[in-house]
């Protein structure tokens, strides 16, 4: 299903449903559609989904980090929702939420992380190599996923013009470091809010033990497995996603 997007001075966003406010968080090389599922299912079941697009090719060279993408979405919930939410986070977006939550725990009420960095993450590297080569970057992005048909080449394609222009690979790969570089270990006690990790067991970008740790030092989590899944998810297994995240929610 294709959703539509609200174009505005300051942000770009989905907004469907009524109720509940839940914001989703995509990752570095994802997009709006990594969360057709939840929104599907959420917005149907007394939540208002919204699903800001992050301004991760639009800041300042200088601005480029994490931070700024948390301080985006805070002034995201200020505005345009106005209330305390809950956030779900997958890779990077994860990451954003945790520095978010831990800066302004005032604006979530609930934080939900599947293949967060923030601990450890393994990434493209320091550069995109061989970035012309797609049966390359296929293989890469399979990896992503424990089942590779949802490597699709609607998906191949997208990763391929983003690590072929310029200025966004520079980008990403700024992000990268800044998400290596901005490591939220000693940050994990201080998050006080309910915590619901949902990790695939099968992730080779943020592995199980990631999860484990982040679970040991947040105070206030819940950790769940899925089996016979990768990196995303909320992607590769939406509907046993959707029914753990449902089913934690309603008990906070």
């Amino acid at each position: 299903m294709r959703f539509k997007t609200k174009k505005e001075k300051k942000f770009n966003f989905i907004q469907e449903g009524e109720g509940k406010p839940m914001v989703l968080l995509h990752g570095l090389m994802g997009g709006l559609s990594n969360f057709t599922g939840m929104i599907n299912f959420f917005s149907e079941k007394g939540y208002e989904v919204f699903v800001p697009e992050l301004p991760i090719y639009d800041l300042p060279v200088l601005n480029t980090n994490l931070t700024s993408i948390a301080k985006f979405v805070a002034r995201f919930i200020d505005e345009e929702i106005k209330q305390p939410v809950t956030i779900v986070g997958n890779s990077m977006g994860g990451h954003v939420g945790l520095i978010l939550t831990a800066s302004r725990p005032d604006l979530v009420q609930n934080l939900v992380l599947t293949g967060s960095s923030g601990l450890y993450e393994r990434t493209f590297g320091d550069s995109f190599p061989r970035k012309s080569d797609k049966n390359y970057l296929r293989k890469k992005i399979e990896e992503v996923f424990y089942d590779p048909k949802i490597a699709t080449d609607e998906l191949l394609e997208e990763v391929f013009a983003l690590v072929n222009d310029r200025m966004k690979g520079i980008k990403t790969v700024m992000l990268a470091r800044s998400a290596i570089k901005h490591n939220m270990l000693n940050d994990l006690p201080n998050i006080k809010c309910p915590v619901c990790i949902i990790w695939g067991m099968q992730d080779n970008v943020t592995p199980p033990e990631v999860a484990v740790d982040m679970d040991k030092f947040l105070p206030n989590s819940d950790l769940f497995w899925i089996d016979e899944c990768g990196h995303a998810a909320m992607m590769e297994k939406p509907d046993e996603f959707n029914r753990i995240l449902y089913n934690w929610l309603k008990i906070k």
